[in-house]
Order: C-alpha cells, then sequence, then structure tokens
C-alpha cells in the first residue's frame, strides 16, 4: 500500500479472517447485474441479527439488515443512514452535535461529564439491547463523535486502563453498542463517514442507496461545524468518502467478476482495463472535492481529530481495501499482516468479503509475476490504485493542514 507520513496508516490491531460464500457477477460494467455462474466468486453472508426493537428504538423498528451483496451497493448501509433518533436516544443525538462542535476536547468531555451526572449515559446504556441493527448503527456514529471529539480514539473502551481517562458512563455505553453491532474497533471513518450523511432534499420516488449517494446533494447528520455555519473541512471530507464509494460501486462488481478467474481466462484483461478506467473515475472525482474543501473553514479540534484518527489507521476508505483485495498492492508494500490490520475497522462481514477477495483474486495476482500484454495491464491496474490512494492522501492532507495552494497532482 502506498500511503504519506500525513495519514499515518500502519496501526497495531488483529483483523480475524473470514470466508464468504462464493457465487458470481455477470459483468463489472455500469448497468449488469450480477448472476449465478460456476466461476467462484464471493458474497457477504447476511447478518444473522435479529431485530429486537423495543419502544425506545431510536427509529423505525424493521430495521433489520438484509442479505449484504457488495455488487448491490458496496460498504454503503442498505438503506440510509437514520437522521433523527427518538425516545430517550435524543439526548445521544444532542450529546454528539454538541461535542462535534466543541472547541476543544475538554469542553467535549464537559458534555459527557454532564450527561453523566443527570443519568443519561445510564439510561442509554440500560436500552441499548433494544435497539435494532440499523439504530444500533445510528448509536454508534453517534457514540464515535463523541469518543474522537474528546480525544478518546485510541481507547479500548473494555481496557482496565481506559477508565484512568475516560468517563466509566460513557465506557460502557461504547462498549455495549459495540457488543451490540458486533464490532469493537467501529471508531473509525467507515462509521463516521458512510453512517453520517443524508440527503439535502427527499428523493420523489425510491432510488438505490449508492445511487442516492451519487446524485443528491448531501449534508452530514451530525454536523462538525455549528449550525448556520459553512460545513468545515472534516465534514467536507466525511462527505466525499462517502461520494467516493457511491461511485465505486463498480469497481465491487468487477472485483467479483475477477474473483476466481484464470490468469490466462481472455475475460480478465478485459475486466482489468475497467478497474484502471474505474480507478480514474474515482481519482476525477476526489480532485472534484478538493477545491470546495480547500475553501472550507477548519479548526484546531477539527485537525486534532483527523490526526488522531489518522494516527490509527482509521481514515482507509473501504472501496481502496476492495481495490486493494484484488490488486495486492497493500500485501506486497507493507506486508500481509499490517495489510489485515487495517481492516479491523470494518464490520465483520466485510472483512469477511475482502478476505475471501484476497484468496479468489490470488490467480490473477499472479500477473505480476509475468510478461505480455495482459501482465502490462494488471500492472497498469496496480500504478492507477497507487495513485487514486496518493489523490486521497493528498485530499485528507488538504484538511488536516489547511493550506491555500491546489491539491497536490498524484503520481
Amino acid at each position: 500500500m502506498t500511503t504519506t507520513s500525513d495519514t499515518r496508516l500502519a496501526i497495531r490491531a488483529t483483523a480475524p479472517p473470514a470466508t464468504a460464500p462464493r457465487t458470481a457477477a455477470d459483468d463489472g460494467a455500469p448497468g449488469a447485474h450480477p448472476r449465478t455462474v460456476t466461476d467462484p466468486a464471493v458474497r457477504i453472508p447476511a447478518q444473522a441479527t435479529p431485530t429486537d426493537a423495543g419502544a425506545d428504538s431510536a427509529a423505525d423498528p424493521d430495521g433489520a439488515p438484509a442479505p449484504h451483496d457488495p455488487c448491490t451497493h458496496g460498504f454503503l448501509p442498505e438503506r440510509p443512514p437514520v437522521r433523527s433518533m427518538i425516545g430517550t436516544w435524543t439526548r445521544l443525538d444532542a450529546m454528539a452535535r454538541a461535542a462535534a462542535v466543541a472547541p476543544d476536547h475538554e469542553t467535549a468531555i464537559a458534555v459527557v461529564e454532564r450527561a453523566h451526572r443527570a443519568d443519561e449515559l445510564s439510561a442509554l446504556r440500560q436500552r441499548v439491547s433494544r435497539l435494532s441493527p440499523r439504530n444500533a448503527e445510528a448509536a454508534a456514529m453517534r457514540v464515535a463523535v463523541i469518543a474522537v471529539s474528546c480525544g478518546w480514539t485510541a481507547l479500548d473502551p473494555q481496557a482496565p486502563a481506559a477508565r484512568e481517562v475516560a468517563n466509566d458512563g460513557f465506557l460502557e455505553l461504547w462498549s455495549a453498542i459495540a457488543h451490540r453491532i458486533d464490532h469493537d474497533q467501529f471508531v473509525a471513518l467507515p462509521t463516521l463517514a458512510l453512517h453520517n450523511w443524508a440527503p439535502e432534499r427527499k428523493p420523489r420516488r425510491h432510488i438505490p442507496i449508492d445511487q442516492l449517494a451519487r446524485t443528491e446533494q448531501l449534508v452530514p447528520i451530525v454536523r462538525w461545524a455549528p449550525e448556520g455555519q459553512p460545513l468545515s473541512r472534516l465534514d467536507r471530507l466525511m462527505l466525499a468518502a462517502t461520494r467516493l464509494e457511491a461511485h465505486g460501486i463498480w469497481l465491487f462488481r468487477l472485483a467479483d467478476t475477477l474473483a476466481g478467474r484464470a490468469p490466462d481466462d481472455s475475460s480478465t484483461p478485459t475486466a482489468l482495463r475497467r478497474l484502471v478506467r474505474i480507478q480514474h473515475a474515482l481519482r476525477a472525482q476526489l480532485h472534484s472535492e478538493a477545491a470546495e474543501l480547500a475553501a472550507a473553514p477548519a479548526t484546531d479540534q477539527q485537525r486534532a481529530v483527523l490526526g488522531a484518527l489518522a494516527e490509527q489507521g482509521a481514515l482507509e476508505p473501504p472501496v481502496l481495501q476492495a481495490a486493494d483485495a484484488v490488486l495486492g498492492i497493500g500485501g506486497r508494500r507493507m506486508g500481509e499482516g499490517r495489510r489485515q490490520l487495517l481492516r479491523r475497522h470494518l464490520p465483520a462481514q466485510h472483512r469477511a468479503w475482502l478476505s475471501a477477495m484476497d484468496r479468489h483474486c490470488a490467480p490473477v495476482r499472479t500477473l505480476a509475476h509475468r510478461g505480455g500484454p495482459d501482465a502490462a495491464v494488471y500492472r497498469e491496474a496496480q500504478e492507477s490504485l497507487i495513485a487514486l490512494r496518493r489523490t486521497y492522501n493528498a485530499l485528507v492532507h488538504t484538511a488536516a493542514a489547511p493550506t491555500t495552494g491546489p491539491l497536490p497532482t498524484a503520481a
């Protein structure tokens, strides 16, 4: 994986690999639909978590997840994130919004302490088990916002040492939410970005979530900038990451096409050429975000949040990890162990899909050691991924260390 010192993506953690069932997609081109064939490709298995939302559930009680197929919407949630929580959970909404606009860690911590003294944290903790899976994800996003705002990004909420730093009541709520969604390391970009957006206006008809995120004007649910003020650089970076995932849906479909293909299969170079075009398009999408992001305001607190997330390797977009699983850049440049560590911030079913892709795309990766036109196309795909990652890292650098100059040009 090619990265810069600005994002500091090396981390210390483990992410257990898992296995996903194997099927295939017909094609990776826009408009293609998956079909079952004999080529072994990959699908994310359905989550088995039952829906048990009760009266204190945050929104609709029918939030049970459908089978998660990355060819349908990548790693975006199946449905738009919950915009407003209800009942007792409105207190978590208020805490997250107050913490996000706090000028420093101390002010954000004071928000948590007030909630603890008012017994709000314990009341929320008692209601975690009643949340539907969709609403539990919504609560996790708000907990993640609070954690990073307070400077607790690197904490393990269940570690005894964490109690010397953070509020006990908040750590208990954090741990309960992590258990509810079966994801310990959710304080990262996949949660902070992909579960923190909404269309500015409600569409007049139902459209797929990736199309919704691509075509509609997006606004954050929990803003890092105060209401009535322009969106901050941190707001715009998170929305840019969401749009990157939405535009990257074709990459997931091509990954599914390449899974299990032999390197000398006639369809392999065609799929790799399409992958190159998609990665160029994603790079152009990031460049299109740069000017507005650079012109947006930023505070020291927001830059501290970005720095803490980068320190934990928590700013890696899932779509780049999907491309890496196909092409193997991370394994070659960083070592397989560290490549797996970057995935700890993804939900279990997403890690399972990436691990399966690691295995099923191994035959295609043997092109790296061959010659000929097919191998040249494979190397071009690798180089385009490296350029895409550099462009993303430059966007993060612009957000974290604001300058008046243009986004640096990726090599």
